[in-house]
């Protein structure tokens, strides 16, 4: 007998076709396998949670318009596969995640090339850092511990920052949080509730939709287009058609597109959302990561324009290191007062030592982000390089500054390159997981945060996969990855 499985809602067959994209591999002959594949890669992705249930077959045939024997035979593979559970009368819902399994699938070790992940290893001057915080804990050790609002002597840092940048702000402005997805957790669960619409970028990041499906809240797509950048026009007509509650953008070094929102964009973009009075989260976390110049010298923060509507949100994570697990909020003194009341309902605040460190790390006169600016410019030199050597029929604009590059594909086969790279090796990060309802494949990010001869490997890698996926189209087991 199946294990009871708690039932977490009911996806309907037109909800289910939105999310499959195009599911039916190119050239295949074995559409039950394509179908049976693509639920198994909704499932790792985490867009078809434990116990969905999933629609009739009926509704469902009729949804990807293909015969009830094509939907009775993929489910029965879903079935035999384990990834699916049916009852008489109850119908069917997925059981577990994924058949056969992560770890069959993925290599594990020194083997794996990880290029999901957009993250780079600790900045040079961590550990002089480290030491000169350790020596100042001890003016701290007096104290409960608990820092809700953050060191000041951080917040002052970070504030001095701002201001430099162009947008004056005062150490009572900024909260401490543990890492800038945090910091938009925190906003998103204060200002945006169940069936709210939130503004998103389409691609945009994918643990800030998966942050916004888990509020119950509705986003809404505006394309970002590779080649020409945000389309204010678009942006103003979607906030007078949808009345979104929230909206979100990322205008220095866009993940996953490495785009930066010129002076004049933010000025409209800012304007449109003050005259709809929608608060807008604006995500800095990669703001630092100019390689051809200080972000001083570039256009002023979006917070500059928006007043009180802007909330800034930013992280030590690409910058600094991710093992400090820091980030921050900035906005006006009355949204971080309420940012604080409602804190008290999920944690109490950041960790000391942390905060003490990063502020070492912001007060080294630049030197830390210098170093690392210079080392990842010759890391996103030596990615493109191996592109036009190993992937020549693959195109990109290369960006000034953050920490991947959007490339477009010859083919739409972003998914199955992601499952092919498994194989050989390498972890990326399909297109669909960066669109709200997926797509996207003609496109594959790829970060360059790895040393310069594990990036030429995986780029030599994944030239092989994508040569096995255009002369052999087929099937082959979803993979599930973290993206960062």
């Amino acid at each position: 007998m199946e294990p009871l499985i708690p039932l977490t809602g009911r996806v309907s067959g037109a909800k289910l076709a939105i999310l499959l994209g195009n599911w039916r591999q190119s050239g295949s002959r074995h559409g039950a396998a394509d179908l049976a594949a693509a639920v198994e890669l909704l499932v790792l992705d985490g867009r078809l949670p434990l116990g969905t249930k999933l629609p009739a077959e009926r509704e469902l045939a009729d949804a990807l318009e293909v015969s009830r024997t094509l939907i009775g035979a993929a489910l029965d593979k879903l079935r035999a596969d384990g990834l699916v559970a049916s009852r008489r009368g109850a119908g069917s819902w997925i059981a577990s995640p994924g058949g056969r399994g992560r770890d069959a699938i993925l290599p594990t070790g020194e083997d794996l090339i990880d290029l999901a992940q957009a993250c780079p290893p600790a900045v040079a001057g961590l550990v002089p850092a480290v030491d000169a915080a350790r020596k100042a804990l001890v003016d701290h050790l007096g104290e409960n511990g608990y820092q809700v609002r953050g060191l000041r002597i951080l917040r002052e840092r970070i504030a001095r920052r701002y201001t430099e940048r162009g947008l004056p702000t005062n150490a009572d402005q900024v909260m401490i949080t543990n890492g800038a997805h945090h910091a938009f957790v925190q906003v998103l669960r204060m200002l945006a509730g169940p069936g709210d619409r939130v503004l998103v970028e389409q691609p945009t990041y994918p643990n800030s939709l998966e942050a916004i499906g888990a509020a119950h809240a509705i986003p809404v797509p505006v394309p970002l287009d590779p080649a020409t950048g945000w389309d204010v026009v678009g942006i103003e007509a979607a906030l007078r058609q949808s009345a979104p509650r929230l909206a979100y953008f990322v205008a220095d070094f866009q993940n996953p597109t490495g785009l930066r929102m010129d002076a004049d964009s933010r000025q409209r973009l800012a304007a449109a959302l003050n005259r709809a009075r929608t608060p807008a989260i604006v995500d800095e976390t990669l703001v630092e990561l100019d390689l051809e110049g200080d972000p001083a010298d570039g256009p002023p923060p979006m917070g500059a324009y928006l007043g009180d509507l802007g909330i800034t949100i930013g992280s030590a994570s690409k910058s600094h290191w991710a093992g400090l697990r820091l980030g921050w909020i900035r906005a006006s003194e009355d949204v971080i007062g309420r940012l604080i009341a409602a804190r008290f309902a999920v944690d109490l605040g950041s960790p000391v030592f942390e905060q003490l460190v990063l502020a070492e790390l912001l007060d080294d006169g630049g030197a830390a982000l210098a170093h690392r600016r210079q080392e990842t410019l010759a890391l996103r030199d030596a990615l493109t390089g191996a592109l036009n050597w190993y992937c020549p029929e693959w195109t990109f604009t290369v960006p000034r500054g953050g920490l991947s590059l959007w490339c477009r594909l010859p083919e739409p086969m972003s998914t199955r390159l992601a499952v092919a790279a498994a194989g050989h090796g390498v972890q990326v990060a399909p297109g669909s997981r960066f669109g709200v309802h997926g797509g996207l494949e003609r496109w594959l990010r790829l970060p360059y945060a790895l040393p310069a001869e594990r990036l030429f490997e995986a780029v030599r890698r994944l030239g092989a996969a994508a040569a096995s996926v255009t002369a052999t189209p087929g099937t082959a087991a979803p993979v599930a990855v973290q993206v960062t």
